[in-house]
């Protein structure tokens, strides 16, 4: 599964809409619709980063939340109202790390390039997530084999992404 999940141009808070690509379609020319929304990711007014995770007829999936009073920057992954996991901002002086405390799985990559992959502890590939370069907006496309694990890779890259910034 393809998805690109593009940031809205005019949003007061952090605003994406989350789109399903064909997996041989590039999203350079891909035009998108309504009909291809497969999630949308609303920022929410509170003290810490807070994301709710719908999908296309608004019904609630997931939520991610900065925690408050951490040293370096955790975010939970919320599904279902239950606590599935953690991404974490490691300490490092040169480049950008993060934890996962999410099914045994890990993130590597290039985090200044913007690409990076999560991985399971056998070590298939869980998701890839690439930025796409010179867009208005914030834009990522992010391949996923397993469809069941769209969800949490996504929140995965949304707290990857706030951090980054």
């Amino acid at each position: 599964m393809k998805l690109l999940f593009k940031q809205r141009f005019f949003s007061w808070l952090d605003s994406y809409n989350v789109y399903s690509l064909p997996d041989n379609a590039d999203a350079d020319s891909y035009e998108l619709s309504d009909s291809d929304v497969r999630f949308v990711v609303e920022g929410q007014l509170a003290l810490g980063h807070c994301f709710l995770i719908s999908d296309s007829s608004g019904r609630e999936l997931g939520r991610l939340e900065k925690r408050l009073f951490t040293l370096l920057p955790e975010y939970d992954i919320y599904i279902g109202g239950e606590l599935y996991g953690t991404v974490e901002r490691e300490f490092s002086l040169f480049h950008k790390s993060f934890n996962l405390d999410v099914r045994g799985w890990s993130i590597s990559g290039d985090f200044l390039d913007w690409d990076y992959s999560i991985v399971d502890s056998s070590g298939n590939t869980v998701a890839t997530i690439g930025k796409e370069l010179f867009r208005l907006t914030d834009t990522y496309v992010l391949d996923i084999p397993d469809e069941r694990d769209a969800l949490c890779a996504l929140m995965i890259a949304i707290a990857v992404d706030v951090e980054r910034e």
